[in-house]
């Protein structure tokens, strides 16, 4: 018997149920994890898929995370055919559904029954996943069993509790147990969460009512991204951009996308980019069927439910042993930033043919430092992420970029959080912390500037750091005729007045008290020729940033 189509009210409620629910577990991990790279920066997805695995609704959270949520799902069912009510699933593995090791995913089923109905699926970077360097990044792997300890589909716990022995086992091949165990405890906790709500949406409507509901969602949201598609100039399209070096000597990296726009169909082939290199900027494929997706999502209309329905009209080309879809063994670890935002600039530089109204000017490259160390206040070992002084997103049609707003693969989805928080909590001092004058990429409307940024380390005794990014010598692209925006530029200055330029790729950095990290983050790209900047945009400009 076929299944009722709700009607368009009913659909509407449904559709802003489903997504009430992402929004509620989201904040449920941020009030409940341990970590400052999850209760601050906010490096957690939260996804609901049906039991086809489709994505059904997500939260505004990190958008290179929810493309590829599906892929863990469909990795977990695979393995787990037969779920049961309270089963817990965990996994990691890019080569098994994950995106790169620091990324862990719970995945929840909600049963109806013995039948299967959704998947609850929570996806957040820890703060240390093992491996050579602390942090979860590590530049010098040239393989993934360097980058931590990773983990296929498995079954976590049942009867909704985690089994301590394999809580245990995961949480010591971490150098922060503790937090790392609350944070996953928080994602159980928030997967739940999200059961709970189905389980009483299910009660109330019914499974095969609900079917029908995702199915109408789907299409509408199908339909929706067909109509904007349609309006597009029809042909062949080239981008391409460059990430500065793998670490390892490679330089220049290409990513090379090959976009055919036909009707209401866009496919999109990156199988002309650089082969796979040696570094961890290479990318998994579900990284990069994300961020592709991610390039189209951000070129449709705000209203657009960015579903699996949304994404039907995209097909993805790509070659196994490329950059962008390496083979199983190579490290990956940078891939959600790096190669990840390269992916999207080339997709939108050649989008930005067929539809120059919609595009934007490329968003600032990613890059970290993850300082450890001990605090001599709470005489405890630290590890603290860097996500203050971020770089500039991308000028459009519609004005200019904002500023610190982050990169592609966030999209302002990445907080810094407080700067006295941050002083509460670790041993760091912010002597200085706003805008970089000169940062932003000029054009009709410029990019956002990115952030500048003065850090005294106090801690107990010398600290080491590593970096992973890239984009200082690649800025953030203009586009349409915009400029770049400006590279990255870090330099640690020790105490006693010596300096060294930070590489953004390093490992085994000391860094002394009362050492100093000078932040000089990228702008992002203008958007249109300089030469069409109102005369009122650019004496603001010179009135606030002295430019």
């Amino acid at each position: 018997m076929p299944r009722m189509t709700p009607d368009p009210i009913a659909l509407a409620v449904l559709e802003n149920r489903f997504r009430a629910i992402v929004e509620e577990m989201g904040e449920a991990m941020l009030r409940t994890t341990y970590s400052q790279i999850l209760n601050s920066s906010r490096d957690f997805s939260i996804a609901l898929c049906d039991s086809a695995c489709r994505l059904v609704a997500q939260a505004d959270h990190i958008p290179v995370h929810v493309g590829a949520m599906p892929f863990a799902a469909r990795a977990v069912a695979d393995a787990f055919p037969d779920p049961r009510e309270g089963d817990i699933f965990l996994l990691n593995d890019p080569y098994h559904g994950g995106s790169h090791l620091p990324d862990l995913t719970i995945v929840v089923p909600v049963m109806e029954g013995a039948t299967l109905r959704f998947w609850s699926v929570v996806r957040a970077h820890q703060t240390d996943i093992g491996g050579a360097t602390h942090g979860g990044y590590n530049p010098g792997a040239t393989e993934i069993w360097q980058e931590g300890l990773r983990i296929p589909p498995i079954r976590l716990g049942e009867g909704r509790t985690p089994r301590p022995d394999l809580l245990h086992m995961l949480v010591t091949n971490t150098r922060l147990p503790r937090e790392v165990r609350g944070d996953m405890l928080a994602m159980v906790g928030a997967a739940h969460l999200g059961e709970r709500r189905l389980l009483a949406l299910l009660d109330k409507q019914g499974g095969e009512t609900l079917a029908a509901g995702v199915d109408a969602i789907l299409d509408h949201a199908e339909a929706h991204a067909r109509r904007i598609l349609g309006g597009w100039a029809d042909g062949v399209f080239e981008g391409s951009a460059f990430l500065d070096d793998d670490g390892h000597g490679a330089e220049d990296i290409l990513i090379h996308a090959r976009v055919t726009k036909q009707g209401e169909r866009l496919t999109v082939d990156l199988s002309g980019s650089a082969p796979q290199v040696v570094g961890f900027v290479n990318s998994s494929y579900p990284n990069m069927w994300s961020a592709v997706a991610m390039a189209f999502a951000y070129l449709l209309d705000p209203e657009v439910a960015k579903n699996a329905g949304a994404f039907r009209p995209l097909t993805v080309i790509a070659k196994e042993g490329t950059i962008v879809w390496a083979r199983p063994g190579a490290p990956v670890t940078l891939c959600t930033s790096h190669c990840s935002n390269e992916i999207v600039e080339a997709v939108v530089k050649a989008l930005a043919q067929s539809c120059p109204e919609r595009a934007m000017g490329g968003w600032g490259r990613r890059f970290r430092v993850a300082i450890q160390g001990r605090d001599r206040r709470r005489d405890r070992a630290f590890v603290w992420h860097l996500f203050h002084a971020r770089p500039g997103g991308g000028g459009s049609a519609r004005g200019d970029g904002w500023s610190t707003a982050g990169e592609w693969h966030s999209a302002g989805g990445l907080k810094f959080g407080s700067v006295e928080m941050a002083e509460t909590r670790f041993p760091l001092f912010f002597r200085h912390h706003e805008f970089r004058p000169g940062s932003a990429g000029d054009g009709t409307h410029r990019g956002g500037y990115g952030g500048a940024l003065e850090l005294v380390v106090e801690s107990d005794g010398p600290c080491r750091a590593n970096t992973a990014g890239d984009g200082v010598r690649h800025g953030a692209a203009g586009m349409l005729g915009g400029e770049d925006g400006a590279p990255h530029h870090y330099v640690l200055k020790r105490a006693d007045g010596s300096e060294r330029v930070l590489k953004t790729k390093e490992v085994g950095i000391t860094i002394a008290p009362g050492d100093t990290l000078h932040v000089q983050a990228g702008g992002g790209g203008g958007w249109g020729p300089p030469s069409g900047r109102d005369v009122d945009a650019r004496a603001r400009d010179i009135v606030s940033m002295g430019e």
